[in-house]
């Protein structure tokens, strides 16, 4: 007579094969506890090299062996190194990915714009947090640009900075207009901030060698 897997029981846990529930079933028929015990010893070893990605830590082997209770419907009377599962492992929903909920008032800006502002609150120098504002005014006019064709007025970008920090930010507006500060975005970050980037490059610099 013919055995062909559509007629056997349904595998419990398919990743490891037909091979592999029949040796939990023989072990299920073991009447000598000390022979069951080493034989479950061994075949979690089986399963291992079944599953290469199964690393050494004590979460995956605490999942082998919860494999091989499961795949035993439960029923398997083995002293395993860790508590035995119950069947709620089967239904359990896993818990929910925590998520950053951290608000941004301005999305069209990002994230990194209420970070600046933020840093730029705990400058202490006046002259700093000016330099600040500026720098956080154009870059924030920038990205403006991009989805706004028209030009962005200073005096609405102002008003954005003012309401990111809460009012604790702010510059003359006549003084921003008059002097375009808020217009053509320069590379160089103001000194708040490429302080300490530059102190680490200038670790990693090497003195040249003199040619002969």
């Amino acid at each position: 007579m013919n055995d062909y897997n559509t007629q056997r029981d349904p595998l419990i846990l398919k990743e490891y094969g037909r091979n592999v529930q029949m040796l939990v079933d023989y072990l299920q028929s073991l009447e000598d506890t000390d022979k069951r015990n080493a034989s479950a010893k061994v075949l979690v070893d089986l399963m291992k090299q079944i599953n290469p990605s199964i690393k050494e830590g004590s979460e995956d082997t605490q999942k082998l062996w919860d494999d091989l209770i499961i795949m035993s419907d439960f029923e398997l009377d083995i002293d395993s190194p860790f508590p035995k599962p119950s069947r709620d492992i089967l239904t359990k929903k896993p818990d929910r990915l925590g998520y950053k909920d951290k608000k941004i008032t301005y999305k069209h800006y990002g994230l990194n714009i209420q970070l600046l502002v933020d840093h730029a609150m705990t400058l202490e120098d006046p002259k700093e947090q000016e330099e600040a504002v500026i720098y956080i005014g154009r870059l924030m006019k920038s990205f403006a640009s991009i989805w706004n064709r028209d030009n962005l007025d200073d005096g609405v970008i102002l008003h954005n900075i003012k309401e990111l920090s809460g009012g604790k930010l702010d510059i003359d507006l006549n003084k921003v207009r008059e002097n375009n500060l808020f217009n053509n975005l320069v590379r160089e970050k103001p000194k708040s901030y490429s302080n300490n980037n530059d102190r680490d490059r200038g670790r990693n610099k090497r003195p040249r060698r003199k040619r002969n």
